[in-house]
């Protein structure tokens, strides 16, 4: 009768251990998604910034939102009449 307590602690402690390293592990995976859930989000993130400065410039110098160009000012002589003969 006796070996039967020890046995019940004994199985006990294991299944103890057995779910405390399982809570180790857990937390250890949920740390690491969490670093990666962070650098995708940071990656993903700079996207789209970098693609919203992208269709800024673009907008703004080949599309509708492109200054006119000006005409240029040229100095074309004019001539001068000739007195007929």
């Amino acid at each position: 009768m006796a070996t039967g307590g020890k046995d019940r602690q004994s199985r006990e402690q294991r299944e103890r251990a057995r779910v405390y390293q399982a809570r180790q592990e857990l937390h250890r995976r949920q740390g690491a998604r969490r670093t990666r859930d962070n650098v995708i989000g940071l990656v993903v993130g700079l996207v789209v910034i970098a693609g919203a400065i992208a269709v800024q410039t673009l907008y703004f110098v080949d599309g509708p939102g492109a200054p006119a160009p000006q005409p240029a000012v040229t100095d074309n002589p004019t001539p001068t009449p000739q007195p007929t003969p």
